[in-house]
């Protein structure tokens, strides 16, 4: 009985609820939500079915995870969790999204500090509710990420290929490409986010085997590299 008193002293103190979500306290700085939110406006919008490499926020709270009908990349991990997202939810995904749901497909490392989830979240109920204003946030330009894109360093030889870079298949539906691979993997790209090219150079790959290689920091970008361009058209199959 003492202990139980302790934990829930410590949890009113502390100012965390005891369902183990955050407690929005009256000093929480929208403001500063807003900002944070400006690295996630690289990935999400909060525009009704603007979708861009992850799905519109808009609507967020109450939405069953994986569900929303105008994205088509949800992971298979995300869209079998049964996640309602709602104020406890989205802390803990934000906390360690690895861990919450392992094998899902977002690259975000999560947010550690609970104030900073707190602000984020604060912002993120407001703009995201049914009658919010539509908004657009600016996302981080592209030339701060020139140095992390490629270049300087040597490309890798593309005759021989491991098995998760080996592409067999690629469909194409709507804003999404699907690309399997031959490690019997099949991974989903924003049609923005994967870049089509070709090298015929002796290090290019076989003829007929195309290469999918990681593009930038993030594991939701990538180029797919052909032997010669006529390739392309005979390996992208438009398919729902």
């Amino acid at each position: 009985m003492m202990r139980e008193r302790l934990t829930l002293v410590i949890a009113i103190v502390g100012g965390i609820s005891i369902s183990g979500a955050p407690a929005l306290s009256a000093d929480v700085n929208l403001n500063r939500g807003q900002r944070a939110f400006g690295a996630c406006a690289a990935c999400h919008s909060l525009e009704p079915d603007r979708n861009m490499t992850g799905p519109s926020l808009a609507g967020l709270w109450g939405r069953k995870a994986g569900s929303l009908p105008s994205f088509e990349r949800f992971s298979d991990a995300l869209k079998s969790s049964g996640i309602i997202w709602d104020d406890r939810s989205l802390d803990g995904w934000l906390t360690d999204p690895d861990r919450m749901v392992p094998d899902n497909e977002m690259p975000f490392n999560g947010i550690k500090d609970a104030r900073d989830r707190a602000e984020l979240l604060a912002f993120l109920k407001e703009a995201t509710k049914p009658d919010a204003a539509p908004q657009r946030t600016a996302q981080a330009p592209m030339g701060g990420m020139g140095g992390m894109m490629g270049g300087g360093g040597r490309e890798p030889n593309l005759k021989s290929l491991e098995p998760n870079m080996q592409v067999k298949a690629i469909t194409y539906c709507h804003d999404s490409y699907r690309v399997a691979t031959a490690d019997g993997k099949t991974r989903h790209f924003w049609e923005r986010n994967l870049r089509l090219k070709t090298d015929s150079s002796q290090e290019g790959p076989q003829s007929g085997a195309p290469a999918l290689v990681p593009a930038g920091m993030m594991g939701d970008r990538a180029d797919v590299i052909f032997a010669a361009p006529v390739e392309i058209s005979k390996m992208i199959e438009e398919r729902c």
